[in-house]
């Protein structure tokens, strides 16, 4: 990702005075040079008008600047997402389309349990699709300078779809210009969109074959490996080289059998199954899951750990598994004390991607490092004893 942002960002500060001023300063003249662009694309006179009634959106910059979903730790957050709702309507909706699903795995080898989670958690299976005007929230986070490079290459995709009839030019979706039942970026449904009921338009707000394939084909896109498992809860033993645990840090399954990791009813782990990393979102006495390079997918689909371990664990109970089990992790930190932490992992030289009080993979990261130099287990958590210990 870092080096796709880092190509755009060259791209389009190199691609002429049309392009110059890329973000802030006057709205009208800024918003002239994305028609320009738009224009050269090939946008046409229905996508030029809809960008020239285009307006800043202030509730857009407060929803960017607050969020504080993640702050929470993977057990509050799961317990609140996966609920009964979810996995009721979840199961009903892959019996009652089961041959879209099927069509779904069959040409871009994406179990629907996978797909029916992303389903529920964006939307709950359509029914909150955002009140945002698209082109609106898109405009003011392209024109805001907090994260434009992730924002202004949806602009012309977004001025496209208006222009080729796929959307209305008042489309409402997500604060962050996600549109429709699984909620995705204009250059998505673009490049990837599948007309699944052969009505002749991608229309991923109402259709419910368009929405089941272009997501099955977006997840693919991402690298999805057919046939292969993407997590797995598991039991961990009460001593293992914790330095050896993380979400990157795969090994082979026989290792981790060898040091007694079990599923979770205590059977032998699946010899045959690919290299796994041991993810422990709340440390060595908290949740187990052992993940496999599918998860991956889930990260390029949403950077939050918190998020992308709660879809895939929901995609397994939708595929049959029992609620994970929570065990006893140690208290963590949240609000002022992580915030200082943070500050005290900053002072020692460690890069925690800014004072937020969100523990996010940088500050993880600083953690492990931390916890080893002091001899504690290495599970990425935050404690109290950790912060004293600092």
């Amino acid at each position: 990702m870092k080096t796709t942002l880092a190509a755009l960002t060259l791209m389009l500060a190199t691609a002429g005075p049309a392009l110059a001023q890329q973000c802030g300063g006057d709205f009208s003249a800024w918003r002239a040079g994305v028609a320009q662009e738009a224009q050269a694309a090939g946008v046409g006179q229905r996508g030029l008008a809809a960008l020239d009634n285009a307006r800043l959106d202030e509730r857009v910059l407060s929803r960017d600047r607050a969020q504080g979903v993640f702050t929470q730790t993977f057990t509050e957050f799961a317990g609140r997402m996966i609920n009964s709702y979810r996995l009721e309507q979840g199961g009903s909706l892959l019996r009652r389309h089961a041959d879209l699903f099927a069509k779904a795995e069959r040409d871009y080898g994406v179990p629907g349990p996978v797909i029916a989670a992303f389903w529920a958690l964006e939307t709950d299976f359509g029914a909150v699709q955002g009140d945002f005007n698209t082109l609106n929230a898109l405009v003011t986070l392209a024109h805001d300078c907090r994260r434009p490079e992730l924002f202004r290459p949806q602009l012309v995709p977004m001025l496209t779809l208006i222009d080729n009839g796929t959307l209305p030019a008042d489309s409402q979706g997500a604060w962050a210009g996600e549109i429709g039942q699984t909620q995705m970026l204009p250059s998505d449904i673009l490049k990837l969109g599948v007309d699944g009921d052969g009505d002749g338009v991608v229309d991923m707000r109402r259709s419910v074959p368009d929405v089941i394939l272009t997501t099955g084909r977006k997840i693919q896109s991402r690298g999805w490996r057919a046939g292969e498992p993407w997590m797995q809860e598991v039991q961990v033993p009460d001593t293992l080289p914790w330095e050896e645990t993380g979400r990157v840090n795969r090994l082979p399954i026989s290792q981790w059998t060898e040091w007694g990791v079990t599923k979770r009813d205590g059977s032998p782990l699946d010899a045959g199954a690919p290299d796994a990393g041991l993810a422990l979102p709340m440390g060595h006495k908290g949740p187990a899951f052992l993940v496999y390079p599918n998860f991956d997918v889930y990260l390029e689909w949403n950077q939050s750990f918190t998020y992308t371990l709660t879809a895939a664990n929901l995609a397994t109970r939708l595929a049959g598994a029992p609620r994970f089990d929570a065990r006893s992790p140690e208290q963590g930190l949240t609000g002022d004390a992580m915030k200082l932490l943070q500050q005290k992992l900053l002072d020692r030289g460690h890069d925690v991607g800014g004072i937020d009080g969100i523990l996010g993979a940088m500050t993880r990261e600083a953690v492990r490092v931390e916890q080893q130099r002091l001899g504690l287990p290495v599970d990425g958590w935050p404690t109290p004893a950790l912060l004293t210990n600092l």
